[in-house]
């Protein structure tokens, strides 16, 4: 079979000098020229990496609100807005240095080193320092330093980390030998041709530009959250000032009021909670054997609906193993005595000397202590021009001699006179290429003399034992996952069938070229994104193909993750939403990715993602919170102000107790033109409420069952609804106080008694920061009620912390003016049971506050208002119903492969018990009969799709809902007969797997019909299960 290689594409080979060796100045003066042999990383200086922290365009709002106050001299705040400042790009600076040290000291542990001749002499020095000309030796287990041509002789070479080819290539005179490829087995001497930058290793690097400066998904949707909340500050904010000034305050205050409740009602926080919360995931990762090395691909990886994975290395083991299908032609031979057969035409008692003899002599099934009673009088070893090797063995029990050869079938037939067997072989041998399942011949001689075929011993670079597992995790949780390699098609496919994954692989023929100037084609993702999405993987492609794939998917609004370990893989790791390296990958793929895996396999990938869901449902609770608090700040200072004026409510004036003849204000403070909150209480709004919030990292959240993507309609509808509430209540109760001087008031009728001024400015305080905090619990939870998820302890302990805090204050506040404004703590005076009265006041509302959210939730996804229930089933980040044909194909595609794979393993399972008990014949039928009916089911929802998108009525969409219904009952139903025609303890066996079908069965039914009609999940749900009631 021949494999494919992206390397044959270089052409034939080409004359050249071999180089005897360079003298030191020679070396030197080609280093200046050439410079020094590794990949060029381009670095950030690390104060750079912290003013970059300062300059973005949220901490550009914080210095433009800092140089207005420190313009009017009010220094306080000055300094506040400089700590939150600093804080932030502290937080963000040590996080990015963190991830870079940590892939800094792993790329240092692992530094090449070169054997080369220098002044005569072979001196072993750090790979960067070869040069063009340089004479090198390359011998089994070193890596090649540069891109050499073969002095002389053969050597195998390890090329998996650039090709993807598990097997070694044999390099002989003239061939060129990689960068980055590992030697096998042989010795030899070396020219070097490139060096760095112009190696294959180094060109590949070359992709790794591009895109490299976009913004990234998080930081484009919180700058979107801004804009809004920012452009809604400036306006209510700029009303407000200009208000003020036209009710004659001076200029000086009112700026400085303007100014602050601009900076407290944008989240200034935002930033300093994502960061930390996504950094809180990072270590939870890394503790899993993940290092993040950007934060934001956290929330990357929880939107992540594509996971494009490099076969070799990544899925597979990257090494042979023999496989249990052992075609023997003797008598009384099985896997085990063939495996001693091959054993014989190795040296068996000394260490392997290449890939075959390893895959037989380290064989699990290997048992060589069985041939002492063998002694090797003979033995060729292996030569390009015979290509087998053979040995001539003695049997010490009788003494008598045979011969022994393993080979290439092709080659070891050449030594078979049987016609006939040769055709038996060879139709094998066409079988097993057809899976991609390579061969391994074996033939020894007998009495005659003649050689006989033995067995052939069939091979494969097998799947990681988690692989499977944790692609079927993966597909759980919505993730596509999708085989790219540069290897064999054949071997492509059966590794994507023995991993469930699906064979629908494509070659690169499918796929375009990079245009001239070294860009993607401008019509890609239109042009092969529905090839690309429907398709399981590609093989034989080249590290464009990888690149352009990603691109193609990234273009039609997917986020892609890719994970790959050689230098193939790096352009499409950098270009992806989120790269994954896995262990043991070489710098140039460490170098492009945004999370480097330590541990072997792709158990860290699902757990990566559970983690990055969970991380995502904290900071959008928080957005939630803040976007609500923002609002309720903002329209309530905008609604006091404009509205309730203090000095219209102010107590009657009566005769003064020393002069009567004098009228005095029984409160003996006068009472302001507007109701307005001193600097300092806005600022200890926002750092107690947000500082604390910093432990939300930690809350107790269910990560979800499909991609996360933001649906700021529904954030911000909900937010609005929150704050609202929030706002309203403030509202009223500062009315009502304003209003207690009145005989005829609430709190006049309550027993409650009049409100001095400066009491009212802090009850209003209290009040704000109460309910700002509450406002969180019942955010968090969404279409829930507040206690419907229990907060985590340190979240909890947190708020307990903070609103004990603003409740001390706001009892002990100093009499006295405020930035000139009446304040008076609520226990000072007759009456101190205002703090109390203000908690069960907040409380209420509190319970209000949420049964409106409930309610809100339950009207949108009633009417599927902002597409709230069609985004959760849409796998494409960027669409939120079915009104494009990617975004109706996206819909039920992993479902549908994932119910193909459980299929599979049910009848595996079936199968494997009906050998056992030949009266599970009937059970198996009825599951053949049910896999056709998912078959028929799929089919019919791809077509109820198509007519959606056609334009079809909704009676139409409704009627093809129901036809899929119906099927997924038949399903359930034939599912049922198979359980039942089963003996009771084969059932409790055969059960797991029959009800992983009926869960991935009613789950694609679910997510279709949802998509489908816009029903909520619980709609959807009754939709397909009422048939069965």
């Amino acid at each position: 079979m021949a494999d494919h290689d992206p390397l044959e594409h270089e052409g034939p080979k080409k004359e050249f000098v071999r180089s005897v060796g360079l003298t030191s100045k020679e070396a030197e003066e080609l280093l200046r020229v050439h410079g020094r042999n590794e990949l060029e990383e381009k670095t950030t200086p690390s104060w750079l990496v912290f003013l970059k922290q300062l300059i973005q365009p949220m901490p550009i709002m914080i210095w433009i609100a800092a140089i207005i106050e420190a313009a009017i001299q009010n220094w306080p705040d000055f300094g506040i807005l400089l700590g939150i400042q600093f804080i932030n790009a502290f937080l963000g600076w040590y996080e990015t240095q963190k991830a870079g040290n940590a892939v800094a000291a792993l790329k240092a542990s692992l530094k090449p080193q070169a054997t080369v001749k220098r002044d005569g002499k072979w001196v072993t020095l750090d790979a960067a320092f070869v040069v063009p000309g340089d004479l090198v030796l390359v011998a089994s287990g070193s890596s090649v330093p540069a891109d050499c041509l073969i002095n002389h002789g053969t050597v195998d070479v390890d090329q998996s980390a650039l090709t993807g080819e598990s097997l070694p290539v044999s390099m002989r005179e003239g061939d060129s030998c990689k960068m980055g490829s590992t030697v096998v087995r042989g010795e030899t001497e070396a020219t070097v041709e490139f060096t760095g930058k112009n190696t294959f290793f180094g060109k590949t690097a070359s992709l790794l530009q591009a895109g490299g400066d976009e913004l990234g998904h998080l930081q484009k949707i919180l700058l979107t959250i801004m804009f809004v909340l920012v452009v809604t500050s400036f306006v209510l904010c700029g009303t407000a000032f200009g208000f003020l000034l036209g009710k004659g305050e001076p200029f000086k205050e009112a700026l400085s009021f303007t100014v602050v409740l601009l900076v407290a009602s944008i989240p200034i926080a935002i930033e300093i909670v994502c960061t930390t919360t996504l950094a809180l995931g990072s270590r939870e990762l890394s503790a899993h054997g993940a290092i993040v090395t950007r934060l934001a691909a956290i929330e990357d990886m929880a939107g992540m609906n594509m996971l494009c994975s490099d076969k070799t290395g990544t899925l597979t083991l990257n090494k042979m193993v023999i496989q249990d299908e052992t075609p023997v032609y003797l008598p009384d031979l099985d896997q085990v005595k063939l495996l001693q057969l091959a054993a014989l035409a190795a040296k068996w008692h000394e260490p392997p000397r290449d890939a075959l003899d390893t895959l037989v002599l380290s064989s699990p099934q290997q048992n060589l202590a069985a041939l002492d009673v063998y002694e090797q009088v003979d033995y060729m070893p292996f030569d390009p021009t015979v290509k087998r090797t053979e040995g001539t063995i003695r049997d010490k029990r009788d003494g008598s001699t045979f011969k022994v050869s393993k080979g290439a079938p092709h080659i070891i037939l050449k030594l078979i006179k049987d016609p006939h067997m040769c055709e038996i072989v060879e139709h094998s041998v066409a079988g097993f290429g057809q899976r991609g399942v390579r061969c391994l011949a074996v033939a020894r001689t007998l009495q005659d003399g003649e050689w006989h075929m033995a067995g052939l011993l069939t091979f494969l670079d097998p799947p990681r034992p988690d692989t499977k597992d944790t692609i079927h995790k993966a597909m759980a949780f919505g993730v596509d996952v999708k085989m790219i390699t540069g290897d064999n098609i054949l071997i492509a496919k059966e590794t994507a069938r023995v991993l469930g994954m699906g064979v629908n692989i494509h070659d690169p023929k499918s796929l375009p070229n990079m245009e001239g100037d070294g860009k993607a084609p401008k019509d890609l993702g239109k042009k092969y994104g529905k090839l690309i999405m429907e398709a399981d993987g590609f093989a034989q492609v080249f590290p464009e193909h990888k690149y352009l794939i990603v691109e193609a998917l990234r273009q039609n609004g997917f986020a892609v993750g890719m994970t790959g370990d050689g230098v193939n893989d790096a352009p499409a790791l950098k270009r992806a939403d989120v790269g994954v390296a896995v262990q043991g990958s070489t710098d140039a793929a460490r170098a492009a990715a945004d999370i480097v895996l330590t541990q072997p396999g792709l158990s860290a990938i699902v757990h990566g993602i559970v983690t990055a869901r969970c991380i995502f449902q904290r900071m959008k609770n928080f957005i939630n919170y803040r976007i609500s608090a923002t609002l309720q700040l903002l329209t309530f200072f905008f609604i006091a102000v404009l509205t309730l004026k203090p000095k219209e409510y102010a107590p009657a004036k009566i005769p003064c107790a020393e002069n009567p003849e004098e009228l005095c204000s029984p409160d003996n403070t006068e009472w302001p033109d507007f109701f307005k909150m001193p600097v300092l209480m806005l600022m200890l709004i926002t750092l107690l409420n947000d500082g604390t919030l910093i432990s939300i990292g930690y809350d107790n959240v269910k990560p979800s069952t499909m991609p996360e993507k933001w649906n700021l309609k529904v954030l911000f509808a909900v937010s609005i609804v929150l704050g609202g509430v929030a706002c309203g209540s403030s509202i009223l109760l500062l009315w009502a106080a304003l209003d207690s001087w009145n005989p005829d008031g609430i709190f006049q009728k309550w027993g409650m008694g009049s409100m001095p001024y400066g009491k009212i400015t802090t009850m209003i305080y209290l009040k704000v920061s109460v309910s700002d905090f509450l406002t969180l619990f019942s955010a968090r939870t969404h279409d829930g009620w507040f206690w419907s998820a229990r907060p985590s302890p340190i979240l909890l302990i947190a708020g307990i912390l903070a609103l004990s805090i603003s409740t001390v204050l706001a009892c002990v506040w100093p009499t006295g003016h405020t930035d000139n404004t009446p304040c008076e703590g609520l226990a000072y005076g007759d009456y101190t049971l205002m703090p109390l009265w203000i908690w069960i006041y907040c409380i209420f509302w509190w319970f209000v506050q949420d049964g409106m959210k409930v309610g809100a939730y339950w009207i949108m996804h009633r009417f599927n208002l902002f597409d709230i229930n069609t985004a959760a089933v849409v796998n494409k980040r960027d669409a939120t119903n079915v009104s494009s044909p990617l975004a109706r194909g996206s819909v039920g595609l992993v479902e549908g492969k994932l119910l193909a794979a459980k299929v599979e393993e049910a009848q595996h399972k079936l199968n494997h018990a009906a050998k056992a008990d030949e009266g599970l014949g009937r059970a198996s039928m009825n599951l053949a009969r049910a896999s056709a009916n998912l078959t028929r089911m799929s089919a019919t929802l791809k077509q109820s799709r198509v007519q959606a998108h056609h334009g079809s009525k909704p009676s139409s969409v409704k009627g093809d809902v129901e036809e899929n219904v119906a099927s997924v009952d038949q399903v359930v139903d034939a599912l049922g007969a198979v359980a039942m025609s089963l003996t009771p303890k084969v059932r409790d066996d055969v059960n797991p797997a029959l009800e992983s079908v009926r869960e991935a069965a009613e789950r694609l039914a679910v997510n279709t019909t949802q998509a489908l009609t816009g029903a909520s999940t619980s709609a959807a749900q009754a939709m397909t299960s009422s048939r069965r009631v």
